[in-house]
C-alpha cells in the first residue's frame, strides 16, 4: 500500500494503479459523494488508467446512477466489488448493469486485487492510438 486517506464517508487505501474504498456504515453513497471520490482519484492517478475496488465491509446504500457518472471518467478503467454476503452479491450484479466497462464482484479482497491487476495490465498493454474496449 502506498498511502491511506480518510474522507468524511470512507477510508481509502491507495496502491500504484488502484484504490480500495471502505465506505462507512449507513452512508447514502450518491452522486455528490461519488464526485468527491472521483476527484480524489483524478488527483491521485492523474491521466493514468486506474481501478476502483469497493470492499463492502459495512452496510450502506448505493445510488446506481453513480456508475453511469463513473463511466464518464475515462481513466477509471475497472471496478471490483467485494461483497461479503449474498445480498451484497445480488446488488453488485444489478450495479454491474449500470457500468459499461470492466466490472466484477468477488467474495474476497485478495481475489478482487488479483483480478484488478490483471484487468489493468490488459488495458495498459493494448496498442497505443487504438480505441480501448472495456467489454
Amino acid at each position: 500500500m502506498k498511502e491511506q486517506h480518510t474522507l468524511e464517508f470512507a477510508n481509502l487505501y491507495v496502491y500504484d494503479s488502484y484504490i480500495i474504498a471502505e465506505i462507512f456504515e449507513g452512508i447514502d453513497f450518491n452522486t455528490e459523494l461519488n464526485t468527491t471520490l472521483l476527484d480524489f482519484c483524478k488527483q491521485t492517478f492523474g491521466d493514468t488508467p486506474y481501478g476502483y475496488i469497493s470492499n463492502r465491509v459495512h452496510s450502506y446504500a448505493v445510488d446506481p446512477t453513480v456508475y453511469s457518472q463513473s463511466a464518464a471518467y475515462p481513466n477509471l478503467a475497472a471496478i471490483a466489488v467485494v461483497a461479503h454476503n449474498e445480498i451484497g452479491r445480488i446488488n453488485a450484479e444489478i450495479e454491474k448493469l449500470f457500468f459499461q466497462k470492466k466490472f466484477e464482484h468477488f467474495k474476497s479482497l485478495d481475489r478482487a486485487r488479483i483480478w484488478m491487476k490483471e484487468a489493468l495490465t490488459t488495458i495498459q498493454t493494448e496498442e497505443p492510438n487504438q480505441p480501448r474496449s472495456f467489454e
